[in-house]
């Protein structure tokens, strides 16, 4: 296998993490939270196929992901993929994701991991949606050590400008869930989110098991980062204007 490059996994997909997901700010003020969910590790190619009774706890729709109008997720990455001069990979491609549930769906970060024909990782695929109803994709090259470092290019947080650089840590999902993501401007590095999980296959009992534990889990995401903003805000935090979204090709704006 050449330097820098991942092997696929072997960990089976579908699969169910249990999560929890960290965040620290340590500038302008100290302020952190975690909270508990539960993701979903799927092969884009073989969606998982649940009992009718299940399928309003988990579905996976085009809609949701980059430019909306694709027939299937496959192809809507390939879609972005082309805009960004690659060529769309030619193996297996494994998506980190909140499903829909309850018709409902909101992913902060949404993660494909795109790998060739003989198993080498080619990219990672790093999906931003913000509260406004807006995304944004990094196409990502990682180091031997999953590490990863783009320029921020798009408006997320309220209390952030859009300036600095992401530095990211994304080894590929197997046995234990372990994803780090820093904001890093000049002075420091004044937020670091995690995200961490233990493997679960996904059955329909496990699925059952995580509804009743977190339900209606993706609206609940959504509500914790606007419950999180306002105590911010509370905090006399300045709120940074949002700017004009250019939407990016093969991006819903």
């Amino acid at each position: 296998m050449p330097a820098g490059f991942a092997a696929a996994p072997t960990t089976a997909a579908p699969a169910l993490y249990d999560c929890v997901v960290s965040h620290a700010r340590t500038q302008p003020v100290r302020y952190s939270f975690r909270h508990r969910t539960y993701m979903w590790l799927v092969d884009l190619d073989a969606l998982p196929g649940l009992p009718r009774p299940l399928r309003p706890l988990a579905r996976f729709e085009s809609r949701d992901h980059f430019d909306g109008t694709r027939p299937t997720l496959r192809a809507g990455l390939d879609a972005y993929l082309a805009s960004q001069g690659v060529t769309p990979s030619d193996g297996k491609v494994l998506m980190l994701a909140h499903a829909r549930v309850l018709g409902y769906v909101f992913n902060p970060l949404t993660l494909f991991w795109c790998f060739d024909r003989s198993g080498a990782l080619r990219c990672v695929v790093a999906e931003v949606h913000n509260t406004y109803g807006q995304r944004h994709c990094y196409l990502l090259r990682t180091d031997g050590a999953a590490r990863a470092e783009t320029a921020k290019a798009f408006y997320v947080s309220p209390f952030f400008p859009v300036d600095g650089r992401y530095l990211m840590r994304l080894p590929v999902p197997g046995d234990r869930l372990d994803i780090t993501v820093q904001l890093a401007r000049e002075g420091g590095r004044p937020f670091t989110a995690t995200l961490r999980g233990a493997h679960r296959p996904a059955t329909p009992c496990a699925l059952l098991r995580a509804a009743v534990r977190r339900p209606w889990s993706t609206a609940a995401v959504w509500a914790g980062i606007r419950r999180h903003g306002v105590r911010l805000y509370l905090r006399g935090l300045p709120v940074h204007p949002r700017p004009t979204h250019s939407p990016q090709e093969g991006i819903a704006p």
